[in-house]
C-alpha cells in the first residue's frame, strides 16, 4: 500500500512538472483576440495578425468572429507577398463560405495573387493564364460588381503577356529557322490576341514564315525569295 502511494506521489510530481514548464494557453476571449488581430493588421504587423486570426479560428471555431479571421488571414499573407498562401486561404474561405457575401472580393484577390506574380515575356506565362481564367470566372458571376470592373483593367495587361510571351517564343523560333512553329506562335498573337500591342509585328513575321515554308518546299534555301522587312 505504501508503494503504491509513493508511486502515485510520484506520477503527480512529474505531471505537475511538466504543467509547470509548459506556456500557458493565453486566456482570452474571442472578441480580444478579434481586436488584437485588427489592431496588428492596421499597424502593419501582419504576422501577429495572423497568430491572433489563426488563435481566434482554432480556439472559437464557431465564434461570431471566426468568418472574419479567416479572411484576414488571407489578407495577411497576401499584403506580406506570400501569395501562394494567401491564394490557399482564399480559395478555403470560398469552399467553407460559397455564398458569402465577401466571395466577389475573394475571388478578385486570388486573381490578383496570381497576377502579381505575372512574369517577363520570356518567362513561364502559367500565373498569367491562371490570373486570366480567374478574373474571367469572377466576371461570368458577378458582372456588375465592382471588383469585375477592376478585373477588367487587369485584364488587358494579362493579355498583352500572353501576347507577348506567344510573340517571344514565335521570334525565337523564327531565328532558330523553324518557320513551321514560329507560324504556330504568330497566328496565336493576331488571332488570339489582336490589338495589344504585338498584332502588326506578328504579321510581318507570318508573312516572312509563309515565304520561307514556300520556298523550303521549292527550291534551295540559298535561292530563295528575300523576306520582308522585319520591324
Amino acid at each position: 500500500m505504501k508503494r503504491l502511494l509513493v508511486a502515485c506521489m510520484s506520477m503527480l510530481l512529474v505531471c505537475s512538472g511538466c504543467a509547470w514548464f509548459q506556456s500557458p494557453r493565453e486566456d482570452k476571449t474571442a472578441q480580444e483576440l478579434v481586436q488584437d488581430g485588427v489592431d496588428a493588421f492596421a499597424d502593419g504587423r501582419y504576422r501577429k495578425a495572423i497568430e491572433n486570426f489563426e488563435k481566434l479560428r482554432d480556439w472559437y471555431p464557431f465564434s461570431k468572429y471566426a468568418i472574419l479571421a479567416e479572411l484576414k488571414i488571407a489578407d495577411a499573407h497576401y499584403n506580406l507577398k506570400e501569395y501562394a498562401d494567401a491564394i490557399a486561404a482564399y480559395e478555403a474561405f470560398e469552399q467553407l463560405h460559397p455564398r458569402n457575401e465577401a466571395i466577389p472580393y475573394v475571388i478578385y484577390r486570388i486573381g490578383r495573387s496570381y497576377f502579381n506574380q505575372m512574369g517577363t515575356l520570356d518567362t513561364d506565362p502559367s500565373n498569367t493564364t491562371k490570373a486570366l481564367e480567374t478574373y474571367q470566372r469572377l466576371i461570368r458571376q458577378f458582372p456588375q460588381g465592382i471588383y469585375a470592373n477592376m478585373a477588367r483593367s487587369d485584364m488587358l495587361a494579362c493579355y498583352q503577356n500572353l501576347s507577348g510571351h506567344a510573340y517571344y517564343v514565335g521570334v525565337f523560333y523564327y531565328k532558330m529557322k523553324n518557320y513551321k512553329a514560329a507560324k504556330q506562335r504568330f497566328l496565336s498573337v493576331v488571332e488570339d490576341y489582336p490589338d495589344v500591342g504585338f498584332h502588326h509585328d506578328a504579321l510581318t513575321y507570318l508573312a516572312n514564315c509563309d515565304l520561307w515554308l514556300k520556298d523550303q518546299t521549292q527550291q534551295p534555301e540559298e535561292t530563295a525569295s528575300a523576306p520582308l522587312s522585319i520591324p
